[in-house]
């Protein structure tokens, strides 16, 4: 027997856990209506899916939801920002999110971003209303919510071609799930006309919240042409006026419509019920009547949960061609007349009850069209939605597995390595970096997984890449060379000029032969004086790792000690500066490469025996540790949108874009600190094996150990996909990628040679452990000096990445 999600029900697949997001009851409108259907209905039907509420609530009509996992309310940006950390924390399998322009705060709805750039799970976003000619603000907050959600959910073929002729969305994520209807027994409406006092009349009805867009004037208009041909009808206006036009003119609306009645002479022939009801009084009193009318004057309304109840319960439906009704009432379902023709609404239900017959067969018409969107196929089908959006549990593949090297290879060629790739072939318009050579020469160091005379040949070649990238009259490495081997600026980067520090003290310690080392430590003489005077936090991280590998050989060399303990002062006084209670960071926001600023830090206080510069080290680790741990002990990395996006907030960390080059820092960072606690006499074996469990974690990532449950690291190439954006994988494999798979392989590996037992076996500092916040220091601010960024930006379905971009000092 399969269970929902397909899986054998005996082999009991894990529960999923669902965030539902929108309005909700006992609050009157259309989208909370719909939204406490799903919530209903997906209970009733699929209880192995756990539905968690998170309520959009008025800010003007404030309501009480018992059920709810959070209420945000509309207009409070900090409500969007709190329920999405909560949403995170609760560790959800996916998000499903209602949208409709009105009920969020902010021009247009724009407030809603501020949970949506913050939640970490896949996003299913159902579309109230698709516009064809949306304003700017519109078409921006649309455009920004479709760019994120990894399925989309319209009710109608209309909505569903607007998306992809207008807005530019694959078919692909977008479903078409037709609003979900009651399931009623055929044909008891003479039952229900008696209950309601009704026996021998015919009934037309409308319900639905009421306003000036029910097009109800022209159905009161038709009325006297109807009640002269058929003087037993009546018309049962049922629902009460919406609240936002009560609020504004208070029921002058409805007054208008009785007044039209009593002047048209037909006062007498339409009943009015001012409620809002349940929808099982509001059900009863549909099974009521014989006609059902939707006469909106808007076609361009492309939802109506009014009709598609009708619909279903088998009634006669007279409409005007909206959106909704042209596919529903097709094929004789319903009878379809123009906007604001009393004549043509009055002879289209006058020939209907004029002819029993005809009435009859388009009420069996509309019940066999409504069986499709009974609420157990709605429910079915939001099930199969959910399921395609949810991330697959990650592939055991062993932790001690060595990635090949054909991919790092095919990204090279005799002046070094390239820097991007369009899938997984080389992009030459980009040329070549400094960074990534930088890497690729660390990589020849390491990888004794390689063939040595394989690592030497290609490390003579990035070596001779960053000996050439060296400007003596500028003092600096310079970063960008073009194809055709010109460089592209004279200086680079502080941040890279810093790697290239750090690659040479890197060489010399480790370099694949004894010429190499010798040449490594004859440019780190050369260069070490000019970029000692580096200032960013990031590049004097970078060199200070540099320094600290120069000194692993030669502990005495003082120009080294002296740039570590240089940075080490730096470092630890901005760790004083930033730090608050619940922030231990040397910043007040995160950046990129974030675990080095703690690395160069413990590195150093091992280094110079500072006990404080090492606490300090291993504190700001164990924070950015929390920050970058899911709930379920998985690694997320720090996403770049934290940093990139403008107006960053302060304080706080977004999930996307999640790019390979943070889990490397982690994997080595968290193996610094390992290292250092077990060098001391006393050393915390419960802190080793947190970063044991960490460094474990933050290379499963490449594995598929992550939000979307895709694997970057590809064992047989060598290869690793450029990130991970609210979409799934970002598909190119550019250099900065591979490597830091490569190099986090490589680290993750000495490691666990150096803790003990191997990686795979069964013990329990394999399992992921959950990490927790904990309390710091004295509060205070410090500006945010993040430096230069290699930025991935996300790739258009169904088009590669081509225009990537590094952005600079900041």
């Amino acid at each position: 027997m399969l269970d929902f999600f397909g899986a054998d029900a005996g082999a009991r697949a894990p529960a999923r856990r669902l965030a539902l997001i929108g309005g909700f009851a006992p609050r009157k409108c259309g989208i909370a209506t719909f939204t406490t259907d799903v919530f209903e209905q997906l209970a009733l039907h699929h209880p192995e899916l756990s539905v968690d509420l998170h309520v959009i609530d008025s800010p003007t009509e404030p309501l009480t939801y018992p059920e709810a996992r959070s209420v945000i309310r509309a207009d409070q940006p900090e409500d969007y920002r709190i329920a999405a950390r909560r949403i995170n924390e609760d560790a959800v399998d996916a998000v499903w999110l209602q949208h409709e322009y009105g009920i969020f705060g902010g021009d247009c709805g724009a407030m809603v971003l501020e949970l949506v750039d913050r939640i970490a799970a896949p996003l299913i976003v159902t579309l109230h209303t698709v516009l064809a000619q949306p304003s700017a603000q519109q078409r921006a907050v649309l455009d920004h919510i479709l760019d994120r959600a990894s399925g989309v959910m319209v009710m109608s073929e209309h909505g569903r071609d607007l998306l992809e002729q207008v807005y530019g969305v694959e078919p692909a994520r977008v479903t078409i799930i037709a609003h979900g209807a009651p399931d009623r027994p055929f044909g008891r409406n003479a039952d229900f006309k008696a209950r309601a006092g009704l026996a021998g009349k015919n009934v037309i009805m409308t319900f639905g919240l009421l306003g000036q867009g029910k097009g109800l004037e022209t159905a009161i208009e038709a009325l006297p042409a109807i009640v002269a041909a058929h003087p037993d009808t009546v018309y049962r206006i049922v629902g009460a006026t919406h609240p936002n036009l009560v609020a504004a003119e208070g029921e002058a609306y409805r007054d208008s419509l009785m007044a039209l009645a009593r002047d048209l002479g037909v006062a007498d022939h339409v009943l009015w019920d001012n409620r809002f009801l349940e929808t099982s009084e509001l059900l009863d009193q549909l099974e009521a009547c014989d006609i059902y009318l939707t006469p909106y004057p808007n076609l361009q309304q492309s939802t109506s949960g009014t009709l598609s109840y009708a619909v279903a319960l088998g009634k006669a439906v007279v409409s005007t061609p909206y959106l909704h009704a042209r596919e529903l009432l097709a094929d004789g379902v319903g009878a379809l007349v123009p906007p604001r023709s009393a004549a043509a609404l009055a002879e289209a239900v006058n020939g209907l009850l004029g002819d029993p017959a005809a009435l009859d067969a388009m009420q069996r018409r509309a019940y066999a069209r409504g069986r499709e969107t009974i609420w157990p196929r709605f429910a079915e089908r939001c099930a199969d939605l959910v399921k395609t959006v949810v991330a697959d549990a990650p592939q055991h593949i062993p932790l001690t597995a060595t990635p090949g090297a054909s991919g790092v290879w095919a990204m090279c060629d005799s002046t070094g390595m390239l820097q991007h790739g369009i899938g997984v072939v080389p992009d030459r318009r980009h040329g070549y970096c400094l960074d990534d050579n930088v890497r690729a020469l660390m990589l020849m160091g390491v990888a004794d997984g390689l063939p040595l005379a394989e690592r030497q040949r290609w490390a003579t070649v990035f070596a001779s890449f960053i000996q050439h990238a060296w400007n003596p009259e500028a003092g600096r490495f310079r970063n960008f060379m073009a194809f055709d081997r010109s460089w592209c600026e004279d200086v680079g980067s502080e941040d890279s000029n810093g790697r290239a520090l750090w690659v040479l003290g890197h060489a010399v310690a480790h370099a694949p032969d004894a010429g190499l080392k010798a040449w490594a430590r004859q440019w780190y003489d050369v260069v070490l004086g000019p970029l000692s005077a580096v200032e960013y936090p990031r590049s004097m991280a970078f060199a200070m790792l540099g320094a600290a590998h120069v000194l692993a050989v030669e502990p005495d060399h003082r120009p080294s000690r002296e740039l570590v303990e240089r940075g080490g002062a730096l470092l630890h006084a901005l760790l004083a500066q930033g730090r608050r209670p619940d922030w231990a960071w040397f910043e007040a926001m995160l950046g990129y490469d974030n675990p080095r600023l703690p690395e160069a830090l413990i590195r150093a206080g091992h280094l110079m025996n500072r006990a404080d510069w090492l606490e300090s080290g291993l504190e700001a680790l164990r924070f950015i540790v929390s920050q970058q741990t899911t709930a379920t002990g998985q690694f997320r990395a720090i996403g770049s949108e934290t940093f990139t996006q403008p107006h960053a907030v302060s304080y706080e960390a977004k999930p996307f874009d999640q790019q390979p080059l943070e889990a490397w820092a982690a994997v080595e960072a968290c193996a610094a600190a390992w290292h250092a606690q077990a060098a001391m006499d006393h050393g915390d074996t419960a802190s080793r094996a947190l970063w044991r469990s960490h460094a474990q974690a933050a290379y499963r990532w490449f594995l598929g150990a992550n939000d979307r449950g895709v694997a970057l690291g590809d064992l047989v190439t060598g290869r690793c996909r450029d990130g991970i954006t609210p979409r799934g994988v970002n598909a190119n494999c550019g250099a900065e990628s591979i490597l830091a798979f490569q190099l986090a392989h490589y680290a993750l590996a000495g490691l666990e040679r150096a803790a003990g037992p191997r990686v795979g076996s069964e013990t329990a500092a394999l399992a992921p452990q959950p990490i927790l916040a904990q309390p710091f220091g004295p509060s205070s601010k410090v500006r945010s000096v993040l430096g230069d960024r290699a930025y991935r930006s996300q790739p258009q379905a169904g088009q590669p990445v081509v225009g990537q971009q590094r952005l600079a000092n900041s």
